[in-house]
């Protein structure tokens, strides 16, 4: 693999640079984006409004589609579907199956959410909502909604973290300040030391906490429209480039060899479906977009678009993954070169000025998708905390989350393998959660029935874990890295003997069990609990849910303090 030319100080400038004017761009839109009656900028920093937190119907269809795109594409996109296309394993599928996956997960939003939003809207005494979590306070009860808190918040920090690590491994890989102070081996990628990395997760976090608890999520969306053009003109110029250059092209004898259709690619295809499209539905950014939008028709249309530019980029860098290793298959196949790296395979030979570009490039997209994830963490429980009037919390939460997420990504885990454990987690709950579209009077589940049905999820994967005797989880490129040495943890790894977590039949089945098992417990236990306890199986198990029997309990409070009999209340 040929060197890169980017020097440190070049590399530093550039993040910093970035970092600035999109933080800039985010303080500025923010000035301009508080409608009438939200108050100022400076009132909305110490007292965050409704409009800061949600930036409620304010977003036309382009800009939804926009923000979609930019926010769901981050910079670990050059090792997604590039490793799918550069393991003649998986492929084609395997390329197909990534891009439309991730596409698909956005589609799934598309009919859920306008119903998602319309049970939390219209049955809480006019009280709005902000995401996921307000669907399971008001269906379900407190107990549910602090799970769904939980799982987002999981799966969120998984992304955090592997967007910090796939940036800091790019400027390790593409920078001269990478081989000054991490002694990185770039025919395999290997980093040893991972200062350089470390300092430059800790520069995007610094400065996009800095810049989301200053302008909020409208800014946040609004900058995504700069961000999305920026990464689709990038992402042409690099495609004309990579193909032109010389060293880059390839036969189609050798092009042939790479694409081929595999079964593995095929078993990689579906995993891929239900494992996306499950963590997407606890993506907290993601709903965000649903409440942000104009109208419902203007949340479908972005969501449409949006999902359509995120398959067109990640196909094309599954193409590039193809393309590299039809040209040096041989480097593939005996590991001297990792499918993961591919991407920077046909990077290297080309200029410093593209080098460059490509940092840009990946710098605005980790900074879209961060700023993203941390208005997620923020708003998890922003209804509950508006209420009281607490609402600075939220940033204290979303700082408490990017210390750690800085700390892991300085242990350089496999991008991969990583949303894939947030992937399998959730969804181990994702039927139990939206089977409670389902109404409680019409058959739907009751709390006690999910909360079961989620346990019944991880129990599964500890239990197919123990039954294939998965003890341990390894680095899949270096097996003296142990991720996970607790046997009933291991196989949320989803070691399964391939050479990728993705390949195989055995997490096929696994994706495809788990779901399943949840969704027959959370039913049958909704029934038992219905048998036993009747009536009240349908009411939380932890207090009261809604605006509206807060204020019939205040005013029943009211009745009694005047010495009057409280009448009884009417069966629901």
């Amino acid at each position: 693999m040929s060197s890169y030319m980017v020097d440190e100080i070049t590399a530093d400038v550039l993040l910093a640079a970035v970092m600035i004017i999109t933080g800039l761009l985010a303080v500025v839109a923010s000035m301009h984006s508080t409608p009438a009656g939200g108050g100022d900028m400076l009132s909305n920093i110490v007292k965050p409004s409704d409009h800061f937190l949600s930036a409620r119907g304010t977003a036309s269809w382009s800009t939804i589609a926009m923000s979609f795109f930019a926010s769901g594409m981050g910079a670990w996109i050059v090792y997604g579907t590039t490793e799918m296309g550069a393991n003649p394993a998986l492929s084609w599928w395997g390329v197909v199956g990534y891009s439309s996956a991730s596409a698909f997960a956005c589609l799934i939003l598309y009919f859920l959410g306008p119903l998602v939003k319309r049970v939390v809207d219209e049955n809480d005494g006019g009280e709005k909502g902000f995401g996921i979590t307000d669907f399971g306070l008001l269906r379900y009860g407190r107990a549910m909604q602090l799970y769904i808190a939980a799982l987002s918040c999981f799966y969120m920090f998984i992304y955090l973290v592997s967007e910090l690590t796939s940036i800091g491994n790019v400027y390790a890989l593409v920078t001269e300040g990478g081989k000054h102070t991490t002694d990185a081996r770039y025919s395999t990628g290997e980093i040893t030391d991972w200062t350089y990395a470390t300092k430059v997760c800790i520069v995007v976090a610094v400065f996009t906490t800095g810049y989301t608890a200053i302008a909020g999520l409208p800014a946040s969306i609004l900058t995504d429209k700069f961000q999305g053009v920026t990464v689709a003109g990038v992402v042409i110029a690099l495609t004309i480039a990579c193909i032109t250059k010389e060293e880059n092209k390839v036969t189609a004898a050798q092009f042939e060899k790479a694409s081929a259709s595999t079964n593995e690619g095929g078993y990689a295809l579906v995993s891929l479906f239900i494992a996306i499209a499950s963590a997407e539905l606890f993506n907290q950014g993601s709903w965000q977009r649903v409440w942000a939008a104009k109208s419902d028709r203007d949340f479908g249309l972005g969501v449409l678009l949006g999902s359509f530019l995120i398959f067109l980029v990640m196909m094309f860098f599954g193409l590039m993954g193809m393309v590299a290793y039809s040209k040096d298959s041989a480097a593939y196949d005996s590991f001297e070169k990792f499918a993961y790296l591919s991407f920077f395979d046909l990077l290297a030979p080309m200029g410093e000025a593209w080098h460059i570009i490509t940092l840009i490039l990946l710098t605005t997209l980790c900074a879209s998708s961060v700023d993203t994830i941390q208005n997620g963490l923020a708003s998890v429980l922003s209804r509950d905390l508006m209420r009281y009037n607490c609402v600075n919390i939220s940033r204290v939460v979303v700082l408490a989350f990017n210390i750690p997420a800085v700390i892991m990504a300085s242990e350089g885990y496999d991008v991969i393998s990583l949303f894939l454990v947030a992937d399998l987690v959730c969804a181990t709950a994702v039927v139990p959660v939206f089977l409670g579209l389902i109404p409680a009077n019409k058959g739907g589940p009751t709390e006690l029935g999910a909360l079961l049905g989620c346990v019944a999820g991880l129990a599964t994967v500890v239990v197919i874990g123990q039954v294939k005797g998965v003890t341990e989880a390894v680095n899949p490129f270096d097996p003296t890295d142990v991720y996970e040495s607790n046997e009933y943890l291991a196989y949320f790894w989803l070691t399964n003997g391939g050479i990728c977590a993705l390949c195989g039949t055995d997490t096929m089945y696994t994706f495809l069990t788990v779901p399943a098992v949840s969704g027959v417990v959370t039913m049958l236990f909704s029934t038992i609990d219905r048998t036993i306890r009747g009536a009240a199986a349908d009411k939380p198990l932890i207090g009261c849910t809604s605006t509206a029997d807060r204020r019939v309990e205040q005013l029943e409070d009211y009745i009694k303090d005047q010495g009057m009999k409280v009448p009884s209340r009417p069966e629901v």
